[in-house]
């Protein structure tokens, strides 16, 4: 997805989020940036079950 993304630049992305954010809305904000990243890849992941399934059924 980032490929090119390394530690130097991580570090520079979490002072930035660290700056506008705020030390005590930082962890907040991750638990909810985790928890929708999983559930965008369950609903992926359902989806595309879903279509592999219509493509195995007769016709």
């Amino acid at each position: 997805m980032f490929p090119n993304l390394g530690i130097p630049e991580l570090a520079i992305l979490f002072v930035i989020g660290l700056v506008v954010f705020g030390p005590k809305k930082l962890p907040e904000l991750g638990k909810s940036v985790g928890e929708a990243l999983v559930n965008f890849k369950k609903a992926f992941q359902k989806t595309n079950n879903n279509n592999n399934n219509d493509s195995q059924l007769p016709e």
